[in-house]
């Protein structure tokens, strides 16, 4: 028998008597249908709608049915998404939510991985798909039309994910800002949903060497983007540019990708341009603050291995995705100014390339034009000195 097993701790219980109630006091039976009478309290324990959550639901739900056995009852589709979102909303342990739910804490961590990983595998396609010329024209109308930057096709940055250090991983995982981190690097569009990401990367690595290992830095260097035709800026007779990607001083300058004037010798042509630039950048970092906002897994250390901590940003960044779909969530919801003050602190120049260095004065020169100026911009760059 296993449990004579030398050094074999001896089960006490097939199942313990407090998980035995689960379904006279876990809050899953007392409490979600009372929480399906009243939208905003729904809204406010699963960070989406009771409309949202069954759709969702409909989507994962081949993939988390299980059938009954002989020694004990499934888990149903409804109650393992319901601690998943409660997972990622809160950032509680396995332990506190193992008392909330009355599921073992083994079989929790369990639920968990499992539904993160088939939330990114069924809503992949369906919420962040390959983009097409098609989107890249959608994206860059959508930037000219709220952040005036035309031909740009998304904003793009890494964010710090907080982690457990994992085991013999020296410094690899201890990043600039002095705790352990995974990256997630972001492209982001102007409605602050994620267009590309690329997840997993040492803390300690760059922004711009992880965007060059990645496969999305990859296609840009060999144009399999599939990124549409240069075209004049609006109103504009010079030649025409390239659409790009703007980002911060992190990152290297080429012809698709944009950053910032160095801040030594800048003049108002180069300050209206970095303003202009950082205008469309913060795109990204809202989208980021939405995300870390609603999915509090973020604001704290997440104590699970490097593996899984990925399996938990996939799921966010789809769950961020689906519900800015079909929820439209306001920014006043979410405590998001997205009119503050633009920061102009570009402290950290790089060598751009030639080709980065002639697309970059186009843009510079169309942003300081009659066509492509606007009217606040030099009491703007006058009020950053």
């Amino acid at each position: 028998m296993l449990d004579d097993e030398p050094g074999r701790k001896r089960r006490r219980f097939w199942v313990h008597p407090i998980v035995a109630q689960r379904q006279q006091k876990g809050q899953f039976h007392k409490l979600f249908n009372d929480l399906r009478q009243d939208s905003n309290k729904f809204k406010s324990y699963c960070r989406m709608s009771i409309e949202t959550f069954d759709h969702l639901l409909i989507c994962l739900h081949p993939d988390l049915n299980f059938v009954d056995t002989s020694m004990r009852r499934s888990i149903s589709a409804e109650q393992r998404l319901l601690v998943t979102l409660r997972f990622l909303a809160t950032g509680n342990s396995f332990a506190s939510l193992h008392f909330e739910f009355l599921l073992g804490i083994s079989t929790i961590s369990g639920i968990v991985c499992h539904t993160c990983k088939v939330i990114w595998q069924r809503l992949r396609e369906a919420v962040m798909p390959t983009p097409t010329a098609a989107d890249w024209l959608r994206i860059a109308a959508g930037f000219n039309q709220s952040a005036q930057f035309p031909n740009c096709i998304g904003a793009l940055d890494g964010k710090h994910i907080r982690v457990k250090k994992p085991p013999h991983s020296g410094s690899r995982y201890f990043n600039y800002k002095q705790y352990f981190s995974v990256v997630l690097m972001a492209l982001a569009d102007s409605d602050y949903k994620f267009v590309i990401v690329d997840i997993g990367a040492y803390g300690s690595t760059s922004d711009s060497r992880i965007l060059s290992a990645s496969r999305m830095g990859e296609r840009l260097r060999q144009n399999q983007l599939a990124l549409p035709e240069p075209s004049r800026l609006p109103g504009s007779a010079g030649p025409p540019a390239p659409f790009v990607i703007v980002a911060d001083e992190g990152f290297a300058l080429s012809p698709h990708l944009m950053r910032p004037f160095p801040r030594r010798d800048l003049d108002d042509r180069k300050r209206i341009f970095n303003y202009r630039l950082t205008r469309a950048r913060r795109y990204v970092e809202c989208a980021f603050g939405i995300l870390s906002s609603k999915w509090r897994v973020f604001q704290s250390s997440i104590q699970m291995k490097p593996d899984n901590v990925t399996l938990v940003i996939q799921a966010c960044v789809m769950l961020h995705n689906f519900t800015r779909i079909h929820d439209a969530s306001t920014d006043a919801d979410l405590g998001l100014n997205m009119t503050s003050s633009v920061s102009l602190d570009l402290s950290r120049p790089g060598r751009p390339g030639t080709a980065g260095l002639a697309v970059r004065e186009i843009f510079a020169d169309y942003f300081s034009s009659p066509e492509g100026a606007l009217s606040w911009q030099m009491d703007a760059i006058r009020g950053s000195r």
